[in-house]
C-alpha cells in the first residue's frame, strides 16, 4: 500500500521541481530581455538571470530524464531514494555555500556585481532545491 503512496510523492516532487524549472526559465529570461529592451546594464540582474534561467534549464532536463524511472518501490529501493535524497540535500547546501562564496568575494574584491548577481542566483536556487529535496525526504521518511 505504501509503495503507491511513495510513488504519488515522487510525482508530487518531480511537478513541484517543474514548476520551479518553467518559473526560473520565465523570471530569468524575462530579466534578460528586460535589460536588452530597456538597453539598460546591470551586470547584477544580467548574472542573476542567466543563473536562474540556466538552473532551471538542468532542473527541466532532470524532471524530463527522472520521470521515466518512476515505479513503484520495494523497501530497498526506497532506502536508496533517501539516501539519494539526502545526498541531494548536501548537494544543495554547498550551492548555496558556493554561492554565499561568491557573492562575497565578488562584492569584497572591487565590487564586481556581476559576481554578486551570479552569487545570488546561485543561492536562490540551491536554496530552493534544498527545500524540495526536504519536502520529498520527509514524507519518505515518514513512510520508510
Amino acid at each position: 500500500m505504501w509503495a503507491d503512496t511513495l510513488l504519488d510523492a515522487e510525482r508530487a516532487h518531480l511537478l513541484r521541481l517543474a514548476s520551479w524549472a518553467v518559473g526560473s526559465i520565465l523570471i530569468g529570461t524575462a530579466g534578460i530581455a528586460f535589460l536588452r529592451f530597456r538597453r539598460r546594464t546591470s551586470p547584477l540582474l544580467f548574472h542573476f538571470a542567466i543563473q536562474t534561467a540556466a538552473w532551471g534549464a538542468v532542473d527541466l532536463l532532470i524532471v524530463w530524464a527522472a520521470r521515466g524511472s518512476l515505479a513503484l518501490r520495494d523497501l530497498s529501493s526506497a532506502r536508496r531514494l533517501e539516501r539519494f535524497l539526502w545526498l541531494n540535500a548536501g548537494l544543495d547546501a554547498g550551492y548555496v555555500a558556493v554561492g554565499v562564496t561568491l557573492a562575497l568575494a565578488g562584492w569584497t574584491m572591487g565590487r564586481r556585481l556581476g559576481a554578486v548577481g551570479a552569487g545570488l542566483g546561485i543561492v536562490l536556487q540551491g536554496l530552493a532545491l534544498l527545500l524540495l529535496d526536504l519536502v520529498i525526504a520527509d514524507q519518505l521518511a515518514r513512510m520508510v
